[in-house]
């Protein structure tokens, strides 16, 4: 008796020890600076809105109807293949850090390439051959340069991608074999930031985007894969033009018959539109219309149909422009939502779609191009509330201090809570981003639960509205940003439904930096601040940015290098009036990020508790925005408890 009895106590030993655990475990080797234990009631309550998925579409398979997604089940993202409309996810990748690269067939499709970080989130992004036939996966690269999204060939079975591995810095452009990893060779030997986009129907030239250092300019060189002789295929003179979307999801491409190039670019006009150049004569002239901005496009494999995504603000539009039509023809089979990643199959009759709408997450349909039939092929599950149980987002926009609008996204909290609420303001990164209507997922706690409103402002400097707009934080404009989060405190000031006096703000990366500069501004508006990876000294991040990244910034922030310049950007470093911030400040960073170095967020806790303000500091194992679902799950909860303490009580 005495026996079972001990046996019994070692059996209800682990449930036991779960009741008495009142607080979260911290994630392996996170490290916690400041932040108070995180109650079991709180990861009880958010739990439930975590539980949602979504799939990004990679490709389809060549000779076959098949598509590589990626997705998570579990802890983080793998590449997945799906066989039919609905079919099941078929894992292929187990790392233990997941691969967020991208993935694509060869043309055979006897295996799969694949990119991945190797330095645990210092994005040495390095290409991986997975064999379908056994599971073999063999890196093809160094495993400590960085290298670029490879672009297949049609007969060789070769890709072409940049790399740094010369010196680390410039990104030079090379091919390879995947089933032979020692062939690869440079073919042209570059500085600054070029990329690999597209092969010549004949396979004898690469198509290259090079990116003019300090200016948002890039230009498109043809590229002779054995002599290594360059031709530009951009026009010469004019205004400086850029010949891809900011995004980087809208690569140029050869056409089907190798006589053109096709690329999004914003040339003679405030948005981007499909140009068509001719390689023969090298005129250049627009397929898409003045004043029509276009998202992203696609050039079918055979004929010459162009599928186009046209941006009409809040949802996209799906769009078939023959070479022979006179208008394009829109798919009216789309509901509302955001179109991005498209990808045609290899007959061009059928044309894979990522679609998300503001109460979905992002899936992967496919659409007939002759008939405009729309087929499902995943569905991801939403976790939380139910979509119909939230109020939708709306569009609003408020007056900036130069009289020009700015637009923002806001979603408010359940119909049940009443009277003014407490408001989160939530800025995107980039700058070159832009908030839509979208499904918030985890964030529909703050709504659901805590009665919050959300606003996910766009301040200058943000893309889709002209690129006269996306340029008005450049240099020296960069505080008009901040001012708009200024204008925005004053448009909630004045709405009955939101508190003026319970705001908080919050940002990642790039709006890390407004959400630190905003606090310092108007810290007597703004109950705390929570933001994530973000700029804290300019000059600090310009010089400790990773090499082959640094010129790419320079056209946005100025240049250290000019004394004046260096002088401006130490003025309006958040870090340099770090002594004004006195409201309760969250900061999280990744030990790995080599976008923002973790000393920028180190130097802003050392510089914010100097003023006895409240500082909770966070520093995951990771790369820059980058985590885990425990990481994930462990920020959100944290991100509660913070709300909870100083915006809410």
């Amino acid at each position: 008796m005495r026996y079972c009895l001990r046996v019994l106590l070692i059996l209800l030993l682990p449930a036991y020890a779960y009741a008495q655990e009142t607080s979260l475990a911290i994630p392996d080797r996170a490290k916690v600076d400041g932040l108070p234990p995180i109650p079991m009631s709180i990861v009880d309550g958010v739990a439930p809105y975590a539980q949602f998925r979504q799939a990004r579409l990679l490709g389809w398979h060549p000779t076959e109807r098949r598509l590589l997604i990626s997705t998570a089940f579990g802890n983080v993202t793998q590449v997945h293949e799906v066989r039919a409309p609905g079919g099941a996810r078929m894992q292929l990748t187990f790392f233990r850090d997941g691969v967020t690269g991208g993935a694509s067939y060869e043309p055979g499709g006897r295996y799969v390439v694949f990119r991945k970080d190797t330095s645990g989130g210092g994005e040495a992004m390095q290409l991986f051959r997975y064999d379908l036939d056994s599971g073999r996966i063999t890196l093809l690269t160094d495993g400590k340069s960085r290298h670029g999204v490879p672009v297949w060939s049609h007969r060789r079975g070769l890709v072409a991608f940049y790399s740094t591995r010369r010196n680390g810095k410039d990104r030079d452009l090379w091919t390879m074999d995947p089933l032979e990893p020692g062939s690869a060779r440079m073919i042209a030997e570059v500085e600054g930031t070029w990329d690999a986009l597209d092969w010549s129907v004949s396979d004898k030239e690469v198509l290259a985007q090079q990116l003019i250092a300090g200016s948002a300019e890039t230009r498109l060189w043809r590229i002779d894969v054995e002599s290594g002789k360059r031709v530009l295929v951009t026009p010469e003179g004019g205004s400086p033009a850029r010949w891809s979307d900011p995004a980087g999801t809208a690569r140029a491409q050869f056409s089907a018959d190798g006589r053109s190039v096709y690329a999004l670019s914003d040339r003679d006009s405030e948005v981007t539109r499909v140009w068509r150049g001719d390689l023969a004569t090298g005129k250049w002239r627009p397929l898409t219309g003045e004043g029509i901005a276009i998202e992203a496009f696609a050039v079918a494999p055979v004929g010459t149909v162009v599928a186009v995504v046209a941006d009409r603000g809040a949802t996209s539009e799906l769009q078939f422009i023959d070479g022979t039509a006179a208008k394009p023809r829109t798919v009216s089979s789309i509901p509302p939502g955001v179109i991005s990643n498209l990808a045609w199959r290899g007959s061009g009759a059928t044309l894979a779609i990522e679609f998300a709408g503001a109460r979905t997450f992002r899936d992967v349909y496919a659409v007939d191009v002759k008939t405009g039939r729309l087929e499902r092929w995943t569905s991801s599950e939403m976790g939380g509330a139910s979509p119909d149980a939230l109020p939708d987002a709306e569009l609003v926009e408020w007056k900036s201090f130069d009289g020009r609008m700015i637009p923002g996204i806001l979603y408010r909290p359940a119909k049940r809570f009443t009277g003014p609420r407490p408001v989160m303001i939530n800025v995107h990164g980039g700058p070159e981003a832009r908030e839509r209507p979208r499904a918030l997922g985890r964030s529909n706690y703050f709504r659901n639960e805590l009665g919050m409103a959300i606003i996910y402002p766009n301040i200058r400097g943000s893309i889709g509205y002209g690129k006269t707009y996306e340029h008005l934080d450049d240099g020296r404009n960069r505080e008009d940003a901040v001012k708009d989060i200024g204008a925005l405190l004053d448009w909630i000031a004045t709405r009955p439904e939101l508190d003026k006096n319970r705001v908080m703000l919050t940002g990642i990366s790039y709006g890390g930096y407004v959400t630190l500069a905003a606090a310092i501004a108007y810290g007597d508006r703004i109950r705390c601040a929570f933001e994530g990876f973000g700029l804290s000294d300019f000059v600090a991040f310009l010089d400790g940015t990773d090499p082959s990244r640094r010129r790419d910034r320079l056209a946005e922030y100025g240049d250290p290098a000019d004394p004046a310049m260096r002088t401006f950007l130490k003025s309006i470093s958040p870090l340099t009036h770090a002594a004004k911030l006195k409201i309760p400040l969250f900061i999280v960073q990744g030990a790995k990020d080599t976008r923002v170095p973790p000393d920028q967020a180190e130097a802003m806790v050392r510089a914010v508790r100097a003023n006895g303000t409240p500082v909770w500091y966070v520093v995951y194992d990771a790369g820059h925005e980058e985590f885990t679902q425990v990481t994930n799950d462990f920020n959100q909860y944290a991100w509660v408890l913070f709300v909870q303490k100083y915006l809410l009580n």
